[in-house]
């Protein structure tokens, strides 16, 4: 190893001593690149930074190979209608250098909501804005490109159109530092410090991030301690095995609904998004609604638990969860609720404990939750054939799918708001990403057992088999969604891109019991995070279930503010009589075993080898 993170700050802050821009910029872009060459870190021995592809834009080259057809007609006035942009953008631009009148409208102009190009910079300065607008017809080419297609399936396009917007977005002037104005000028005036910075915190998110893929940091990860400012509600552990860790948080009424309340997360997160900073967590307020709240925390799995299947995370989870708790608090029945994949795994439950002759959960409430995977959302960019082969054998060899590679992709389906902006910020600025809570279990991710994902990827989003009457079986016993006859609850949100209410409303309709659906405002996480006193969103009810999610959305009726009340108006009438608060721990049987959040909840993926 020919240098040290030392020796080239040092470089760049000598590069840094003049004034000359130009002359800056290519000796950073050559001391940058020699920090790749030589190896600073394990992770770019190779020299190259393949997670600095995170879209895999190679697998748009392989679905060409699928029968994708070009519209040569259309692909003739695409060119043409560029070409005479860009000589009419040449003209508006040497007519500005020269001194004459600047043009009063662009070529291309911004869309709504772009926020990249918001520096007074992009329209004033007459160099800028022709980089700016070079770029945005470039952009629309390239998208015109998709629309001179045809293609042999949506899902084909929808991934063809994805790869597109992630190359053009990819590209973005104000990614690169010669040709963002901000950047130019941050540099100029720290004499370039804020790119000394920004390589450290480039480094440090190496560091923490996956062999494939670079990690950008969200938000400050130094702000924020289970425990201490986010899954902030006391408790106790009172029950764990290697998958789970059972939380039974302290009553904060003297009185209690009787029949006790589980929460199921997803597993591909720490539990906590229901029970973030104080004043957003829904554990917090349940609990002063009068429940008896008990929550899952997963543990993050490491290549010793790669076996561990989704019947595993059934059985040694959501039904080991509930027989601890008809124990802890001497109750036969419990009622449950599950957030996204959560959701989706307590379904399965469900079905699996009535066809078993078990006792079910009294009722069973889904946070935007799929059953049917027919409409993946945009998540089914990824997954193709090829894709999942890929995924499948990389958790194959490392007896787990990495957390973070998973965080990453969520986030490029956002990517100018989840990806580049923090890229930006974070290493051509040079500044540290502010604290966020949100965005801190965002990044805190957990990875999954191999056998997990090779089953969920293939059954659900591949196959679609839990939607078919027996399609799957799990402990020897074929699911069948229909037979759910017990009370259920669906929630889902009118803006999520994870799981797109019209999919979620098909499982709302299989349950054969007394079934309610709302629509949320907001997204995926805002959506369902959204205390009461916030006042934000609102919501949408429909008594009835008609055969499609658009004439639900026609006969339904809007409310204001959040939707928690009117969940907690429909669970308490199924949550018996009021009893004495319960003390977690003081069961016998189950003591308390350490203080929530537990330690499974403290285990990071950059922790596991």
């Amino acid at each position: 190893m020919s240098s040290t993170i030392e020796d080239v700050i040092n470089k760049i802050k000598d590069a840094a001593e003049g004034d000359d821009l130009s002359r800056y910029l290519s000796e950073f872009n050559e001391i940058f690149n020699s920090v790749i060459k030589d190896g600073m870190l394990n992770k770019l021995q190779t020299g190259q930074f393949d997670f600095l592809d995170p879209a895999s834009l190679n697998g748009a080259s392989q679905l060409f190979e699928q029968g994708i057809n070009l519209d040569p007609s259309a692909m003739l006035a695409t060119q043409l209608s560029f070409m005479q942009d860009q000589v009419k953008l040449w003209q508006q631009t040497t007519m500005s250098l020269l001194g004459g009148e600047r043009a009063q409208d662009d070529v291309i102009k911004v869309e709504r909501g772009d926020k990249r190009f918001e520096n007074e910079q992009w329209s004033e300065n007459p160099l800028f804005s022709h980089i700016k607008q070079a770029y945005l017809l470039n952009s629309k080419f390239i998208k015109s490109l998709g629309d001179s297609m045809s293609f042999k399936d949506k899902e084909t396009e929808e991934q063809v159109r994805f790869y597109l917007r992630q190359f053009s977005n990819s590209f973005a002037p104000t990614n690169f530092a010669a040709t963002n104005p901000e950047v130019c000028q941050a540099i100029i005036d720290s004499k370039g410090q804020n790119l000394v910075n920004g390589l450290k915190n480039f480094l440090a998110d190496v560091e923490k991030s996956p062999a494939s893929m670079l990690s950008v940091s969200l938000t400050d990860t130094d702000a924020f301690t289970p425990g201490v400012n986010v899954a902030i509600s006391p408790g106790q552990v009172v029950f764990q095995n290697e998958l789970i860790q059972l939380i039974q948080y302290d009553a904060a009424t003297k009185k209690v609904q009787q029949i006790p309340l589980l929460l199921t997360p997803p597993f591909i997160n720490k539990f906590y998004i229901m029970d973030l900073s104080e004043k957003n967590s829904l554990v917090k307020w349940l609990t002063e609604q009068g429940f008896t709240v008990f929550m899952i925390s997963w543990v993050n799995p490491t290549k010793e638990l790669a076996h561990k299947n989704f019947e595993d995370y059934m059985i040694e989870g959501v039904i080991a969860a509930r027989d601890a708790i008809t124990g802890i608090t001497r109750q036969k029945e419990v009622n449950a609720v599950g957030y996204c994949v959560g959701g989706t795994l307590l379904s399965c439950a469900q079905a699996y404990l009535i066809s078993s002759g078990a006792t079910p959960f009294k009722s069973t409430s889904y946070f935007t939750s799929l059953m049917d995977f027919s409409q993946p959302g945009e998540p089914g960019v990824y997954l193709n054939e090829r894709f999942m082969e890929a995924l499948d054998t990389a958790a194959q060899q490392a007896g787990y799918c990495d957390g973070r590679n998973i965080a990453v992709g969520f986030s490029l389906l956002r990517e100018n708001h989840l990806y580049w902006s923090y890229f930006v910020n974070n290493y051509l600025m040079g500044k540290d990403p502010a604290p966020f809570d949100l965005l801190y279990w965002n990044s805190d991710s957990s990875n999954i057992p191999a056998a997990l994902v090779s089953f969920y990827s293939q059954n659900m989003y591949m196959n679609n088999k839990l939607i078919e009457p027996g399609g799957i079986t799990l402990a020897g016993v074929p699911i069948d969604l229909r037979k759910i006859d017990t009370p259920a609850f669906f929630v889902s949100t009118i803006n999520d891109h994870i799981a797109v209410w019209q999919g979620t409303y098909i499982g709302a309709q299989v349950h054969s019991g007394d079934t309610r659906f709302v629509l949320a405002g907001s997204g995926h996480i805002a959506g369902i995070i959204n205390p009461p006193e916030g006042n934000k969103y609102g919501y949408w009810t429909n008594e009835e279930l008609p055969e499609t999610a658009e004439k639900w959305m026609e006969g339904s009726e809007t409310h204001e503010g959040s939707w928690w009340p009117h969940w907690a108006e429909w669970a308490k009438p199924l949550s018996g009589k009021l009893v004495p608060a319960r003390v977690p721990g003081s069961q016998s049987a189950y003591p308390a075993l350490e203080p929530a959040p537990g330690s499974y909840v403290t285990v990071q993926c950059k922790d596991i080898n």
